[in-house]
């Protein structure tokens, strides 16, 4: 299980997205992200790029554990419904 910690925003974004691609790649298929306190657009972008590489793979991906704030994020940008299991 990968688990990024407490900020997924613009400033950290490219090196945790490379992180959750290897991970995906060695087979994880669940992100925890119980420890992000703090998360923007960017972050919102690096998790469907996450959800697509799994795709691209075949691979099953789930997000566990999503923060409010991130939730609010996505049901902003209509992304919502491509953050749940699949």
């Amino acid at each position: 299980m990968f688990q990024p910690t407490q900020t997924l925003t613009v400033e950290n974004a490219e090196s945790l997205l490379a992180q959750g691609l290897q991970a995906i790649a060695q087979g994880q298929n669940e992100i925890d992200l119980a420890q992000l306190t703090k998360v923007d657009s960017a972050g919102v972008a690096t998790l469907l790029a996450w959800r697509r590489a799994a795709q691209a793979g075949k691979k099953p991906l789930q997000f566990v554990n999503l923060p409010a704030n991130l939730r609010s994020l996505a049901e902003l940008y209509g992304v919502a419904e491509l953050l749940q299991a699949a």
